[in-house]
């Protein structure tokens, strides 16, 4: 799923993306932590809404972004 995040959508400050439980994808700029339903970045970094699809191992999501 993450072929369709195109840098014109990603923010430069983007590191890593992850889909969540609801099928939402976010953006963070440092490597989240899972929690039963998604990902956060423990308070140290940024994150934002990309959008969101179908919800497709939500739990292994996570990738590298840059």
């Amino acid at each position: 799923m993450t072929s369709q995040w195109h840098d014109s959508i990603v923010p430069d400050w983007v590191n890593w993306i992850a889909q969540d439980q609801s099928g939402a994808w976010w953006g963070y700029s440092v490597e989240p932590l899972r929690h039963d339903t998604g990902w956060y970045e423990n308070e140290v970094g940024r994150y934002i809404a990309l959008g969101k699809t179908p919800v497709a191992d939500w739990q292994n999501s996570l990738r590298k972004w840059k």
